[in-house]
């Protein structure tokens, strides 16, 4: 088989599977939050795009089908505003609502279901194969699908992986919170606005990675979810009914040299507990498991089970593989001297 063969067969094998999300909201919602709504000063909104029920078109993402009873992977940030309404349509065009099964805390990753049509039978869905995102290498072909801009269904492109365990800063939710995502795969595969949540394939066809972000202003740089941190969530689903992380309930920022010698502190390594510059913030969350182990702002934790930590190895990606009810040890940096906390993990709420 030829390469160009090779990428038509993976893009056949899994295009039943993908599918597009549609999300709407009631005009009277929307109203309520523009801005200047309580001076009485509103923009026109009469001839806004509208779906069958009425409701007005917000534009769209993508996801894939996961089990043959409808279960779909998706993008967190797709399916953040809990006043919109979700629907999903199929690769033949077909229109289904669907329900939100539970949002990942700390990847931006979502879990949908399929709701059954009326009075008919019960679907029997496609279903996408899922790979091995931990043997990625660089220079693998791989191949994005997704509903591109909102518009164009079935969109296919390819590219390369262009760089492995990637962190970026990006928006999550529709109030525009940032966090920071890790652990990402890089990829020139054109992945624009839409493609959020498809499927990114080796070319077996299999998904190795949920389309998530890409970099504007920039060419060819885009990011994927690797799908193993996506089986994680599937798991959790199946035998918990929920998405179960770990909490240890601290802000915090890495230190460096450089920020070390401006605030003149006495360590350039760990993490600095710190509320941010906003009303209510906390430095230690009150009553999570680091306020009960006695964590304090303006501590430096150096190390997590004794792992130093650092800009490439941070406290969420040592907790990664952890789950509520395991025991950390940090070792934390106060009045100049070090001290151990023994911490047990909460679940995130």
């Amino acid at each position: 088989m030829t390469y160009e063969e090779q990428i038509m067969a993976a893009v056949k094998k899994t295009m039943p599977a993908v599918i597009s999300i549609a999300i709407s909201k009631d005009l009277e919602l929307i109203e309520k939050t523009m801005p200047f709504q309580e001076f009485g000063i509103m923009p026109q909104m009469e001839n806004l795009p509208t779906d069958e029920q009425g409701r007005v078109k917000l534009g769209g993402g993508s996801g894939f089908i996961v089990s043959s009873d409808g279960v779909v992977l998706t993008n967190k940030h797709v399916i953040m505003d809990a006043e919109a309404t979700y629907a999903v349509v199929d690769s033949e065009g077909n229109r289904y609502s669907v329900r939100i099964l539970a949002r990942d805390p700390v990847q931006d990753v979502a879990i949908l279901k399929i709701d059954p049509p009326a009075g008919g039978e019960i679907k029997k869905w496609p279903t996408v194969a899922l790979g091995d995102s931990q043997k990625l290498a660089l220079g693998q072909t791989v191949i994005a699908i997704g509903n591109a801009l909102g518009e164009f269904q079935s969109t296919v492109s390819t590219g390369i992986v262009s760089g492995l365990s990637r962190f970026i800063t990006a928006v999550t939710d529709i109030q525009g919170t940032m966090a920071r995502l890790r652990g990402l795969i890089q990829t020139d595969a054109a992945i624009n606005p839409g493609n959020s949540g498809g499927p990114l394939l080796n070319l077996n066809g299999e998904v190795i990675g949920i389309n998530a972000a890409v970099v504007f202003g920039a060419q060819n740089i885009g990011f994927a979810i690797p799908i193993e941190k996506a089986k994680r969530d599937l798991a959790d689903i199946a035998k918990h009914g929920k998405i179960r992380r770990p909490f240890l309930g601290i802000r915090y920022v890495l230190l460096n040299p450089m920020f070390a010698k401006r605030y003149n502190l006495p360590i350039d390594h760990g993490a600095l507990l710190v509320r941010e510059n906003i009303p209510g913030d906390h430095a230690v969350v009150p009553g999570s498991a680091a306020d009960k182990a006695g964590l304090r702002e303006h501590d430096i934790i150096l190390t997590c089970n004794n792992e130093s930590l650092t800009e490439q190895k941070t406290i969420e990606d040592m907790l990664e593989n952890a789950v509520p009810g395991d025991n950390v040890t940090l070792t934390i940096f106060r009045d100049g001297k070090e001290n151990e906390a023994k911490i047990t993990l909460e679940e995130w709420k």
